[in-house]
């Protein structure tokens, strides 16, 4: 699967927060999306995901146009995100947060289906959770609250929660944010181990540089809702354009 992103452009009223932005993020690749504050990052993010339609654009998975579906139609072609703040089941225990990835997206919107699973999908949840437990090295806390975690370990719950669900192309909205640096550099080899097994792609916002150039094969680097520049790390880290208007001495 591929996602594919052509003349996005996103207006609130006489503003324009993504203007024309063209890119794509394969499978088997971490793409980066960055920028500064204010650039229309998780504004794009959420045109992805079709919780806001584009003014202007296409949005295509896999050479499909997806721009009109809701956003669990798009899960079930495969696209599955995070978010910059976590949506965790506090009293649940982190194997049942797991689990949830999958449960929900077999039940979709049928009512029944959240209610009642056949045996046989019973045993796809519990294998799907236990590989996305271990590919997060979380195995360990599955018994415990989620609310008991650090926030380091809440976001690899939040990881292994998208990737239970089976999704080939995921979108994770800033998820160092909270983080110190070895949690940082453990959540990248993560993230870096699920793309190898997995082959899925992502699509990194994110504005640990550090993390961003150790993680991402290529970014598109976005500035006042334009796309300024895209590349390999080494690319941007040289290019004076990004400097300038974003990385300065980061790019050290």
């Amino acid at each position: 699967m591929t996602l594919r992103v052509d003349g996005l452009t996103v207006r609130f009223g006489g503003n324009t927060a993504v203007d024309g932005a063209t890119f794509e993020a394969p499978l088997g690749r971490v793409t980066g999306l960055i920028g500064p504050n204010g650039a229309g990052k998780t504004t794009t993010f959420n045109a992805c995901s079709g919780l806001l339609r584009p003014s202007a654009g296409q949005i295509r998975l896999s050479g499909k146009d997806v721009t009109a579906m809701v956003p669990s139609a798009r899960a079930q072609r495969g696209l599955g995100r995070t978010f910059q703040r976590m949506e965790l089941f506090d009293s649940l225990t982190v194997e049942q947060n797991v689990a949830i990835g999958r449960e929900a997206r077999l039940a979709r919107s049928r009512p029944l289906k959240q209610l009642w699973c056949p045996p046989a999908e019973r045993t796809e949840v519990r294998e799907a959770t236990e590989e996305a437990l271990e590919l997060c090295e979380i195995g360990a806390l599955r018994r415990e609250t989620a609310g008991s975690l650090s926030t380091g370990q809440r976001r690899l719950v939040d990881l292994a929660r998208v990737l239970a669900g089976g999704f080939t192309m995921l979108l994770l909205d800033e998820p160092s944010s909270g983080l110190d640096t070895a949690e940082t550099k453990r959540f990248g080899e993560i993230v870096i181990r699920v793309v190898a097994e997995r082959g899925c792609g992502v699509l990194l916002v994110e504005h640990d540089m550090a993390l961003v150039m150790s993680v991402c094969e290529y970014l598109y680097v976005l500035d006042f809702g334009e796309l300024i520049f895209e590349g390999t790390p080494e690319q941007v880290r040289a290019s004076d354009v990004v400097r300038a208007a974003y990385l300065g001495s980061e790019a050290a």
